[in-house]
């Protein structure tokens, strides 16, 4: 699968993040929100990088969960 393909899916999976693959290859997601005190304490990130699409994705389903296990509006 092309580059842009892996972006423009993971984008769609994920749109309240942006996804982008550096220059140097590595693979990125930063959110569009800034985060709570308490969603940082429960192990959220703002940004996140990976070596692969498939690696970004699976910290991006880790992220997911982490913020399911707080409810709604932390």
């Amino acid at each position: 699968m092309s580059l842009d393909r892996h972006l423009a899916e993971i984008a769609r999976e994920y749109p309240d993040w942006t996804i982008w693959r550096s220059d140097a290859g590595r693979w990125w997601a930063t959110r569009h929100h800034p985060l709570s005190l308490p969603e940082r304490e429960a192990g959220l990130a703002m940004t996140i990088d990976a070596d692969t699409p498939e690696d970004l994705r699976e910290q991006l389903i880790d992220q997911r969960e982490r913020a399911d296990s707080l409810g709604p509006d932390p």
